[in-house]
Order: structure tokens, then C-alpha cells, then sequence
């Protein structure tokens, strides 16, 4: 049963507050010794922190549905990106059954492996770009081209189309940072129409020249009849473009910034590679890239001492989760050694990331490389302010320059 409401912790949450959004990880730990708090943000909301509860609902997607609930203005920005078509992200089976088995094909072990010798090469450009210079702004430098040309590969789209993709990518983040009911950018609702009408030609390039790429065997498969609408392949095309490289990128630049406050860890490291696997997997609990995700009861759930009733938005609090002291010991200390580390930054259940063991590669190629190119690196300004770009709810740095001399 939930505590006496008077002996529980005082809950803070905002996501549009600047402070909140810079360091959250604070305002997370009442939320360890309460059930899921209900609150009223314009409409209900539930926020979930503790380990046990979030992978209890990220499990049932039975009774939590990840459909975005209608007429609502929390959601409205995922109705708005996706034109109201199911992706594989926010849809709930037998849609989610049906699209995830087609998109999967977009991340088989072979697919991934034959990119790996061009996320190497690419890598490789960029930090020769980076010597070249003789100094490293790891967000501008690396972190942000290398997924989106990555994904552009996967695509069949010009690599050289990715400073417009980031500027649609940046311009849409956005829009999950502007209050409910709020009026929104022109900028960003032509970020939306542009992207969109920008993958309506290339898909219509494929039916008329059909191509060995993602786009063209989706493309195909939509042509046999396979249930894949247009709508639906537009929409997967946009997800992948924003899911793919959005979250890559805050990874290596929250990474390479956990590495940069704790020189211990990265000292390790520059001496020995095999812990780089684990390294990635710290940096995706310690600060990842994804904060938060919604799920929408389907009738009156209990978890964790809380009833939960349709028509109530709960954010599962993954990165609240993954500092969990019931679940992780000594959870804010950045441990590349951590053994077990079953974080939830990919999410779980039937919505586990397909794009992990993608993220997972670059994300090794990424720091490998520049720890064998920078044997010195380290933060240019220890004591330097961060801040962080986009929402809340993708979390990312806008800018971390890290000395290589």
C-alpha cells in the first residue's frame, strides 16, 4: 500500500524548467521512496521511477498500450510527426506484431555486420577532420554526423544530405520542448512537412527504380502486398531517420562526457579495450539518451501501490529507473566495470530497441577510434557548464569540447 501522503517525499517535475532538464537526476530520488505519483499537468499523468515498477509495465503490454492516446496535447507532437500512421514504436499488437516483423529487416545480424566497415571509414574521416584542426568539439565533430551518415547508408540517401537531416531531426526534438497548448514554431511545423515530403520522393523513386537499400526493400515489400501502407513506410522511414540518429548521438556525447568527469574510468580504457562492451553499457545507465517513455493504461492497473486508470498518461521513467538504488549499487557512480548492468535505456518487452546492437557498434567504433587517435583526451574545461539541446525526453548535449594535445 502507498505511504501516509503526509510522510512521503515532495515529488518536482518540469520538464520545461531548464534546471530540471540540465541535471534531473536530483529531482529522481523522492521517486524511489513513494508508489508512482499521480499528477495534473493539463491532463492526468503518473510518473514511474522505481526499477521494479517501470519493468513491470514496459513488460505488460497487454494492459499498457503505447498508442498514443487521441485529442490529447501531451501526444499530439508523435500524431503530428507520423500523420496519425502505427510505427513500429507507438502501436501495440497485432499492428506492432505486423510491423515490427516487416521493419526488422532493417537490422538483421548481417545487415549490421556489413556496415561496419563503413561506420569505421566514416569514423575515420571525421577524426582526421578532427586532428586536422587540432582540437575536438565531440558533438559537432562526431556525435552528430556520424549516425545520421550511418543511417543515410542504411537509406540508400546521400551522405551528403545529413546537415539538412540534423536541422529536421533538431527542429523536431524541439517540438516535445514546447508546453502543452502552446502555439508552435513555423520552423518546426515546416521541419515536419519538409522531412516527410523530402522521403514521399524518395520512395517514389524506389516503385519507379527499384534499389538494394532499406528504403527499396520496404519499398518492395509494400509493392507484394505485404501490410505495410504507405502511410506506414512513410512513418518508419521518419522514425528511423529521428530514433536512429538522435539517440546515437546523445550517447557518444553523454558518453565521452562521463568519461571526461571521471579520468579514472577513462584512463582504463585508453589502457585496455576489452571493457569497452561494458563501458557502453554504463554509459547508457549512468545518462541515457532516452529519459522518459509513455504508456497509456487500458483499464484500472495497480503498480506498486498506485491505481492507474485509462485515459492517464504514465511516463515510465527509465532513466529515473536506471539510478534505482534497490536495483543498482551505488547507482550514481559511473562504473565501467559494472557487473550485472541490466539498465532499461533500450526499453523492454516487446518494444526493446531493435536498434541496439547498432548503436552498440558505432558506439564502440566511436570511442575506440578516437581513444586510439587521442591518447590525451580529456575535458578542455573540467569546470565548464553543460547544456543540453532539444527536450527533456531525449537527453543531449549541445556542446562538449574535450582537449586532444
Amino acid at each position: 500500500m502507498a505511504a501516509d501522503a503526509q510522510t512521503q517525499p515532495e515529488v518536482y517535475f518540469n520538464p520545461f524548467d531548464e534546471a530540471y532538464r540540465a541535471n534531473p537526476y536530483p529531482y529522481y530520488k523522492p521517486l524511489y521512496e513513494r508508489p508512482p505519483v499521480l499528477m495534473n499537468l493539463m491532463v492526468p499523468f503518473a510518473l514511474v521511477g522505481r526499477y521494479a515498477d517501470a519493468i513491470s509495465i514496459l513488460r505488460d503490454h497487454a494492459r499498457f498500450s503505447s498508442v498514443p492516446l487521441k485529442n490529447n496535447a501531451a501526444t499530439q507532437p508523435q500524431m503530428d510527426l507520423f500523420g496519425g500512421a502505427a510505427t513500429v514504436l507507438f502501436s501495440d499488437p497485432p499492428d506492432h506484431t505486423r510491423l515490427r516483423r516487416l521493419v526488422s529487416r532493417a537490422f538483421t545480424p548481417k545487415r549490421i555486420k556489413d556496415l561496419e566497415p563503413r561506420i569505421h571509414e566514416i569514423t575515420n574521416m571525421l577524426l582526421d577532420r578532427v586532428a586536422s584542426k587540432g582540437e575536438f568539439e565531440v558533438v559537432e565533430d562526431l556525435a552528430t554526423p556520424l549516425p545520421v551518415m550511418v543511417i543515410a547508408q542504411m537509406l540508400g540517401i546521400p551522405g551528403g544530405d545529413y546537415a539538412q537531416f540534423k536541422y529536421w531531426s533538431d527542429r523536431i526534438v524541439e517540438r516535445r520542448n514546447i508546453p502543452p497548448g502552446m502555439p508552435v514554431p513555423e520552423e518546426i511545423g515546416r521541419a515536419i512537412k519538409d522531412l516527410g515530403t523530402y522521403f514521399d520522393a524518395e520512395i517514389e523513386k524506389r516503385r519507379r527504380n527499384p534499389a538494394d537499400d532499406l528504403i527499396g526493400a520496404l519499398v518492395t515489400a509494400h509493392e507484394e502486398a505485404e501490410a505495410l501502407t504507405a502511410a506506414e513506410l512513410r512513418a518508419f522511414v521518419i522514425l528511423l531517420l529521428l530514433a536512429g540518429n538522435e539517440t546515437t548521438t546523445n550517447l557518444i556525447g553523454n558518453g565521452m562526457l562521463a568519461l571526461g568527469r571521471n579520468p579514472d574510468q577513462l584512463e582504463m580504457l585508453k589502457h585496455e579495450r576489452a571493457p569497452m562492451p561494458r563501458a557502453i553499457e554504463e554509459m547508457l545507465r549512468y545518462d541515457g539518451p532516452v529519459q522518459s517513455t509513455g504508456r497509456n493504461p487500458l483499464e484500472e492497473v495497480e503498480v506498486g501501490g498506485t491505481v492507474l486508470k485509462p485515459g492517464t498518461i504514465v511516463l515510465v521513467m527509465i532513466a529515473a529507473a536506471d539510478r534505482d538504488p534497490a536495483q543498482f549499487a551505488e547507482p550514481d557512480k559511473f562504473d565501467i566495470m559494472r557487473e550485472p548492468n541490466d539498465h532499461l535505456a533500450f526499453g523492454d518487452g516487446i518494444h526493446y530497441c531493435l536498434g541496439a546492437a547498432l548503436a552498440g557498434m558505432e558506439g564502440t567504433i566511436a570511442f575506440g577510434s578516437v581513444l586510439d587517435r587521442f591518447p590525451r583526451l580529456r575535458l578542455a574545461d573540467p569546470g565548464a557548464e553543460f547544456k543540453y539541446k532539444g527536450s527533456y525526453f531525449l537527453r543531449g548535449l549541445s556542446e562538449l569540447r574535450m582537449a586532444i594535445q
